[in-house]
């Protein structure tokens, strides 16, 4: 197990509120201005931060749960970083769509060997949706966590996240979460998740849009006891550098095969309910989730034909010419402020006249209540719906404060 002296928490947390008093005065002496993607400074993900938890893994094995996205600002992949500066790696936890990133989403992705290290690959997406066994629980000391969020309830890896956390407080392993921004950082929205709803596309009570890094999530999480273990997690959190909730920030690299760019990550909270209908959301095809359609769609002037490809080998509707509409052309400055917006849902709801059919039960597991769907059935508008769920959002707000790191 292990071992960490208290001189060495003091002094991380030392560096860390050094940094965080310099990144705080920077923002209180500059003019607030409106969130913009050109900002003063780049952002510093914390994995380059190697003094902050070198410190901490040294003589260590170093478990890491990540993907293709543990990417340093150079572009190097992490797992290479800790090896070439000699750390022992001795394992790594993947998610959904495997360590490359390129599986199906649901896809059961194996257990592997790395085959330019020899790292044993440990999925975490089987189809179980089990914690790590006690066999792979016993290959490291102490876990990295490095692997870019999209800041949705529905998207799986901060699931998988506090899976191991969950874990790791139940075996006295000390998690440290290298920090990343989050895309939609600057939005919450939806309605709270009704537990009753749980599932492993829903796994916290909180908004669809939650606006916090993975390491804000993750101290909320302990916080409010939302991991269930008899044992706190050991959490230390590596911020980022130059960033908050104002930050609009890009991606290195997908961070799944279908969320290619930022107008996809931007439509995603609006669109992904598609997927619990029979409407095609453009998988199989160049812009899945910039596009909605369905073959028995009337009066459009866009059309589009899902084909199997990698990330997308049995997509909705493949193979038939769907109608639809292209959303690829919408201004990308109002998409960064629309948070979800159900008037796709309503519009193909209307149009394809299905009644009860139009929907699945993953509908609710995927907007997290019961009361969205009656609504919609009942006639009520996208902005209807929206304020129903303000309140939600405004004691999220309320609620998750004290576990911000990065200023709101």
């Amino acid at each position: 197990m292990m071992k960490i002296h208290y001189f060495s928490f003091f002094v991380l947390a030392l560096l860390i509120c050094t940094s965080c008093q310099a990144r705080t005065q920077r923002h209180d002496s500059a003019p607030q201005e409106a969130a913009s993607l050109a900002t003063a400074s780049p952002v510093i993900t914390g994995d380059a931060l190697t003094e902050l938890y070198y410190p901490l893994i040294a003589g260590q094995r170093v478990a890491l749960f990540g993907n293709h996205t543990a990417l340093l600002p150079d572009g190097e992949h992490l797992v290479d970083k800790l090896l070439r500066d000699g750390q022992k790696v001795t394992a790594v936890f993947s998610p959904e769509h495997g360590f490359r990133g390129i599986a199906d989403a649901g896809e059961h992705v194996s257990s592997s060997v790395d085959a330019q290290t020899g790292i044993p690959i440990l999925s975490l997406y089987d189809g179980g949706n089990n914690r790590p066994s006690a066999a792979s629980m016993s290959k490291f000391d102490v876990l990295l966590v490095d692997i870019q969020d999209v800041g949705l309830r529905f998207y799986t890896y901060y699931i998988t996240m506090c899976r191991l956390m969950a874990a790791c407080a139940d075996a006295g392993k000390t998690v440290i979460i290298l920090d990343r921004p989050n895309p939609n950082g600057h939005l919450v929205d939806g309605p709270l998740l009704d537990m009753k709803y749980k599932s492993g596309v829903g796994w916290l009570p909180i908004p669809v849009l939650h606006g916090m890094t993975l390491g804000e999530l993750a101290q909320m999480a302990v916080g409010k006891g939302w991991l269930g273990t008899k044992t706190k997690c050991q959490l230390v959190v590596i911020p980022c550098e130059h960033y908050t909730h104002h930050t609009l920030t890009d991606i290195q690299v997908p961070p799944s095969p279908n969320l290619p760019n930022l107008r996809a990550i931007y439509l995603y909270p609006s669109l992904c309910y598609f997927e619990a209908t029979p409407v095609s959301v453009g998988r199989g095809t160049d812009h899945p989730f910039q596009i909605y359609g369905h073959p028995a769609m009337k009066g459009r002037t866009y059309s589009f034909t899902p084909e199997s490809r990698a990330g997308a080998k049995s997509p909705p509707q493949l193979g038939k010419r769907c109608q639809g509409v292209d959303l690829t052309t919408l201004d990308m400055d109002s998409l960064t402020t629309k948070g979800i917006d159900l008037s796709y849902v309503i519009d193909a709801y209307k149009d394809l006249g299905m009644g009860s059919k139009f929907f699945t039960d993953f509908f609710e597991k995927l907007i997290g209540v019961s009361w969205v769907r009656t609504m919609i059935v009942q006639g009520a508008t996208a902005a209807d719906i929206k304020a129903r769920w303000q309140p939600d959002v405004e004691q999220f707000k309320k609620d998750r404060r004290e576990y911000l790191i990065y200023e709101e």
